[in-house]
């Protein structure tokens, strides 16, 4: 047939010669084609694939959007971009999201129950099949139940939510043994002979520290030992926060202090970088020790003895979790476990007299 004076090449095939094809309606061929989640009769969904197959037909993608209510997409909300323990779950999400298909977006809430809230929000228009929210929930907010209705919205949409954090909201949970994990590095610190601590942690609302902290303390007070009053120091919950505590730590005096926990990781590492800042050695003067073993760890001198934590695999059960449709009850715990390094070598021996 000539394709007209123009030249034109004609167009390729509609819905609706699909639908015409396969002796059905529009909307169920939309319907088996699109990945709605209405019913299609078996038999009519293989005759309009057939039908799609034998004409050439693509679905268009806006089309498979409006009929799933959803993308093919996941979008990941985490606390903060710089924390190399939010890129860890991320590839743990982002792993399990590329085996179903799907494309993962990131979005940073900087710490902030309001902006991480705003982006939910926002998020939610771009339909994305999933939506992870990563890190640690802040007691005491106003946002809380706004951001239950928001991923309420989303679920009663037809998408999926799930949380890497604290078991604190109606959704999928992924958690990490924060407590049970601080409280056995107190046990090991002690066994390596260290008997007077400075906590470095973040503000009581921070959950996460919150619970890292008491886990600590508790570990200390049941082991039976006279260790004194730890030093507890508050701080920003970054890098930053942890060599401001150290300095602040150094500054009020020392003391008899052997050993330093810093909430996470970064504290930690931070702390290191103000003690040698002030000519004490990390290791030899003071012992240093963190929580959440991120890659970085092993990579300071002298390398840091951390609580390990899967990240990785706690990202992907979290999508596992979301793409399983187990409903609201669906918890899991990930376990953390002690890794000795040499920031933390034993107390030195007292000198003879």
């Amino acid at each position: 047939m000539d394709s007209g004076p123009s030249g034109a090449a004609p167009s390729g095939p509609t819905l609706h010669d699909v639908a015409r094809e396969a002796g059905v309606s529009v909307a169920t061929a939309s319907r088996a084609l699109n990945g709605s989640t209405r019913n299609v009769r078996s038999e009519n969904a293989a005759r309009v694939r057939a039908a799609a197959a034998r004409l050439g037909y693509r679905p268009h993608l806006s089309a498979q959007a409006i009929a799933r209510g959803t993308t093919r997409t996941v979008a990941l909300v985490v606390g903060d971009v710089d924390d190399p323990y939010f890129a860890a779950l991320a590839a743990g999400v982002t792993r399990e999201a590329e085996q179903a298909g799907l494309i993962v977006t990131m979005a940073v809430a900087d710490r902030s129950p309001e902006r991480e809230l705003e982006l939910v929000r926002r998020l939610r228009g771009q339909r994305p099949r999933v939506i992870v929210v990563a890190g640690s929930r802040i007691a005491g907010t106003r946002t809380r139940d706004l951001l239950v209705a928001e991923l309420s919205e989303h679920r009663t949409a037809g998408g999926r939510v799930a949380l890497i954090s604290q078991p604190d909201l109606p959704f999928p949970t992924v958690s990490l043994d924060n407590h049970g994990g601080a409280r056995r590095l107190a046990h090991a610190l002690l066994g390596l002979g260290y008997r007077r601590f400075a906590v470095l942690r973040a503000p009581e609302r921070v959950r996460t520290s919150a619970e890292r902290c008491s886990g600590f303390l508790a570990g200390l007070r049941e082991s039976g030992l006279d260790v004194g009053r730890p030093v507890v120091i508050e701080a920003d919950f970054t890098r930053a926060g942890g060599h401001a505590a150290a300095g602040a730590l150094l500054r009020r005096g020392h003391g008899d202090v052997q050993a330093i926990f810093a909430v996470n990781d970064v504290m930690a590492i931070g702390a290191m970088t103000a003690l040698r800042g002030a000519g004490v050695v990390p290791g030899r003067e003071l012992a240093v020790a963190g929580f959440d073993d991120i890659g970085s760890a092993i990579d300071v001198v002298p390398p840091l003895t951390s609580v390990a934590v899967p990240l990785v695999e706690a990202g992907a059960q979290a999508m596992r979790l979301a793409l399983s449709g187990d409903g609201a009850a669906a918890r899991a715990l990930v376990p953390a476990r002690v890794v000795l390094r040499a920031s933390t070598p034993g107390p030195p021996a007292p000198s003879a007299p």
